[in-house]
């Protein structure tokens, strides 16, 4: 099956600008023109493959890796190289790992506000207080 990049961006739930972005970055090729009257006309045809790639840099875009990262995991998929694999899969999860105990503080810290704000109607609320320079 063959994509333009707007049937190809549909299809990766992106952008067509975030597709020239990511062929900028080198995540992804940039097939050549087709057909046109050979001054730059035709139009550039995407396949399965493409859509496959795209797919994958946004799965791993969820998953918190960066662009540098998924060209690396990129270059990776053609090779046997497990053990970087893991490598950068546990450096993501000890990122999200201090992300989590971040936003868990900043929770608590946000409940503690909240309760001191419904424990009284007088004086300044603790949550804007706490908000102020």
């Amino acid at each position: 099956m063959q994509f333009t990049i707007g049937k190809l961006a549909q299809g990766g739930g992106v952008g067509v600008e975030t597709i020239r972005y990511y062929q900028r970055r080198g995540l992804m090729g940039t097939p050549a023109r087709r057909g046109g009257d050979g001054w730059g006309g035709g139009v550039r045809r995407y396949d399965e493959n493409d859509l496959r790639r795209l797919k994958f840099i946004r799965a791993a875009q969820g998953a918190g890796f960066t662009l540098e990262e998924i060209g690396e995991l990129l270059a990776l998929e053609a090779g046997d190289d497990r053990v970087r694999v893991r490598h950068l899969a546990r450096q993501r999860i000890d990122a999200l790992d201090d992300k989590i105990a971040q936003m868990t503080q900043t929770r608590a810290a946000l409940a503690r506000l909240a309760d001191q704000c419904a424990a009284s109607d007088k004086g300044p609320c603790p949550i804007l207080a706490a908000f102020e320079p």
